[in-house]
């Protein structure tokens, strides 16, 4: 009998776990002892625009040690800024974000590919990625051929028109010496035939003054 009147209390245990439990899922929400606030991430890339956005593998020739050593795998882009039209080329590692190469694409810059690799290709740069200007020597691997050439091509172009844009400049310049120094010589050209009509002025209110002088001197009849 002792366990027969025992079977009731533990269902009824069991009822008020099972109730407790119902309680406990309520789906209130409890409102957590520190509020943490977005924070705004700029990378510094919010006044550019992508041209090209590759993944790949970055080296850079070690001088001292005569060898390449690896820079980072990530992703490198041409980025256009958007008032200036200045095209940079850069490159964060994957996981990090940390930045393996950043340098303007100036005229002048040449890239080739990489000897017996047609998946790789090489080109110096006056690079800033390490908070200073520094002369590197960088070779960039891709998945595949397409990607180096494709890589390569986009390279060319803006080295070519950084070119015909400092050739157009230099025109310009040229063309507003040339005419400013057209208006400076119409200028002194000017100035030197206004002098005689001033000398002749000048003799004949002369010559006036004198006659004058004689007239009354000359005493009347």
């Amino acid at each position: 009998m002792a366990s027969i009147s025992n079977e009731p209390e533990r269902e009824h245990r069991d009822e008020e776990e099972s109730g407790a439990n119902e309680d406990e899922d309520t789906g209130a929400q409890v409102a957590p002892i520190i509020k943490l606030e977005e924070v705004a991430v700029t990378t510094g890339e919010e006044n550019e625009d992508a041209i090209l956005d590759l993944k790949s593998k970055l080296y850079r020739f070690d001088k001292d040690g005569s060898q390449w050593k690896e820079r980072g795998a990530g992703t490198v882009k041409f980025l256009k800024h958007k008032e200036s039209g200045k095209i940079r080329l850069v490159m964060r590692q994957s996981k990090t974000l940390k930045i393996c190469a950043n340098h303007l694409v100036t005229s002048g810059m040449s890239v080739q590919e990489h000897a017996g690799n047609d998946k790789s290709c090489v080109w110096h740069a006056r690079d800033f990625s390490d908070g200073e200007l520094k002369d590197e020597l960088f070779c960039i691997r891709f998945a595949s051929v397409e990607n180096c050439k494709a890589f390569m091509q986009k390279f060319k172009e803006v080295a070519e028109s950084e070119e015909e844009k400092e050739e157009s400049k230099e025109a310009s310049d040229t063309a507003g010496l040339l005419e400013k120094l057209t208006v400076e010589e119409k200028s002194t050209e000017e100035k030197k035939e206004e002098k005689p009509v001033e000398k002749v002025a000048s003799a004949e209110a002369e010559k006036a003054v004198e006659e004058k002088k004689t007239e009354e001197s000359v005493p009347s009849a």
